[in-house]
């Protein structure tokens, strides 16, 4: 193995930690979406507001912590194909279809965050 394809494998394997830590992090936050409406319930108790039921908090949260997971496979499958191509001597794009949709899924969840913080406001 030369000096360019260790530096190779080194970086993907940054890159596959990166993945990990990003996945962590979708779920963690799919952890505290959750139980946001736990937070919004006492809220409004302390502050005698009414509080409907909040189900979309946790179905929300559920589905940032299954797009965590979904991270964390994409990661390791970014992972296997880099290290086939690097072992071969050639590189190994990320796909544009991926980082489209990579895009789009953090946008509409920070969509969905800012929208719901802004009904929920306590103004």
């Amino acid at each position: 193995m030369n000096e360019q394809r260790v530096t190779d494998a080194l970086a993907n394997e940054r890159t596959f930690l990166a993945y990990v830590r990003t996945a962590l992090a979708f779920i963690a936050f799919g952890f505290v979406i959750a139980r946001f409406s736990l937070f919004l319930r006492e809220f409004g108790l302390v502050t005698h507001a009414p509080q409907g039921p909040s189900v979309s908090s946790t179905l929300f949260g559920m589905a940032t912590a299954l797009a965590g997971i979904a991270t964390g496979a994409f990661g390791a499958y970014r992972y296997v194909v880099s290290a086939k191509a690097i072992r071969a001597g050639s590189s190994s794009a990320l796909p544009e279809r991926a980082a489209i949709v990579s895009a789009i899924v953090t946008g509409a969840i920070g969509l969905i965050v800012t929208w719901t913080l802004f009904v929920s406001r306590a103004w």
